[in-house]
């Protein structure tokens, strides 16, 4: 399994789903609209990405000359990555490209009806896909390599905050600190046992010639794969926890692991291809249950404690250093907002794991009764929940807001070394527009 559990694919900002430039009497046209280095940017990029700016927004959305001053940029990043010689491997564009494939496939139904609904055979969006997503990830890697040296002071914050209207900085919503103390049981030995045994029988099945991806789709648990055959796409050596990558990197095509287990429950894999250093995999995943009486046994372990805290007998940082399972015991059971850093939440992040604790109704210092919760990774436990803090709704100001203030005056940064780097390759590199684009007026972007 990857170490996130889930696989997670990068959304690019280029279209999903590519619509044919048509004439009005109906024959295809395309051309090219800029030359940029050895690099193009044709008609049909630009009416297929105009055409889902139009779906997503009500109102016009971005004008073409807009779309077409973002795919100069783009191939300005491919072009510096050309000549730096940063490397995309065919793998890693491979997975994204049958990502997509699959979804329109999904979407249409068959090869036939994708063909009538979006003007191109399966092979011609194939080759589409490929470059545009080669195109993306090779710019979002320049892109990366240029901006990783830009950083802003306190100062460089400060002035960007000031110069931002007053009646333009966002009200930021009531966001919430937070400390837990969790328990999770420990699955028995008879349970183990009981899913090893299932999985073996599903082993001998596939041996006996069933098709594992069959017996994936009904039996998996992983809902990541399942809903596909049990396939997790190609994957590299750290990509996945050591004891699946190590008995995935150790099958030969075809072949089927003995049972293995990792932190997300027992698993047996089949290798389904291998090219060069990445493998593409597929597995059966079988979580074992934590019976129902060791559940209640820690929740009524946990409502005790919270009685205990309450009445002063022991802290709850003691608390949590003492019988917490979660990783964050050794800090009192602070929890920490993974996606910024902080350790504030709102209320929409608390909604999947903390929904029913009612962080939002308890008064600081409160603590919650017991409540079940899935961990990340999918197990059952029970946590009791402090609310240290509560930051009440307000309008962003440099005090309270800090760390999204200077998250924002650094990405304003990167933007302008980004505007200034693309003018300087514009002047230096070979660019030049077709006559239908030649009266366009570029945000950022200045072509003579």
């Amino acid at each position: 399994m990857k170490k996130t559990f889930f696989i997670a694919f990068v959304l690019f900002s280029f279209h999903l789903f590519p619509f044919t430039v048509k004439a009005q009497e109906g024959t295809l046209v395309d051309g090219v609209a800029a030359v940029i280095g050895k690099n193009i940017v044709k008609f049909s990029d630009i009416e297929s990405a105009y055409a889902q700016s139009r779906l997503r927004s009500s109102d016009a959305g971005q004008t073409r000359c807009d779309i077409l001053e973002n795919l100069i940029l783009t191939q300005l990043l491919v072009h510096k990555g050309e000549i730096d010689s940063v490397e995309v491997s065919d793998e890693e564009v491979d997975q994204y490209v049958q990502y997509y494939l699959k979804g329109i496939l999904r979407q249409y139904g068959s090869k036939e009806s994708v063909r009538e609904n979006t003007g191109l055979d399966y092979e011609e969006l194939k080759e589409q896909y490929t470059r545009m997503v080669r195109s993306n990830l090779l710019s979002r890697r320049v892109e990366y390599n240029l901006t990783e040296s830009v950083k802003v002071t306190p100062a460089e914050v400060t002035e960007f905050f000031n110069s931002l209207p007053t009646d333009s900085l966002p009200i930021m919503p009531e966001r919430y600190e937070i400390s837990e103390i969790v328990l999770q049981p420990v699955v028995s030995e008879a349970e183990r046992d009981r899913v090893r045994t299932e999985l073996a029988a599903l082993r001998e099945r596939v041996i006996k010639g069933e098709k594992f991806s069959m017996l994936a789709t009904l039996y998996s648990q992983d809902p990541g794969s399942s809903s596909k055959g049990g396939e997790l796409g190609f994957f590299s050596r750290g990509d996945m926890v050591g004891e699946f990558e190590a008995a995935a990197f150790a099958l030969k095509p075809g072949e089927v692991s003995p049972i293995i287990e990792t932190q997300f429950g027992f698993h047996i894999i089949q290798l389904i291809e291998r090219r060069g250093n990445s493998i593409n995999a597929r597995h059966i995943l079988i979580i074992p249950k934590v019976s129902s009486e060791d559940l209640l046994r820690a929740r009524m372990r946990l409502d005790s404690l919270a009685v205990e805290i309450r009445s002063g007998n022991i802290s709850f940082e003691d608390a949590a250093k003492k019988y917490s399972t979660a990783d964050n015991a050794r800090q009192g059971g602070i929890v920490t907002n993974t996606t910024d850093g902080t350790g504030r939440f709102d209320a929409e992040a608390l909604k999947e794991s903390y929904f029913a604790a009612n962080i939002p109704g308890l008064d600081v210092g409160e603590i919650s009764n017991a409540t079940s919760f899935r961990t990340s990774d999918q197990k059952e436990a029970y946590h009791i929940v402090r609310l240290n803090k509560k930051h009440p709704s307000h309008r962003a100001n440099l005090t309270d807001d800090y760390d999204n203030i200077y998250n924002a005056a650094l990405a304003s940064a990167k933007q302008k070394y980004m505007r200034q780097w693309a003018q300087t390759q514009v002047n230096r590199t070979f660019v030049k527009l077709s006559p239908e684009y030649q009266n366009c007026t570029f945000r950022n972007l200045i072509i003579k």
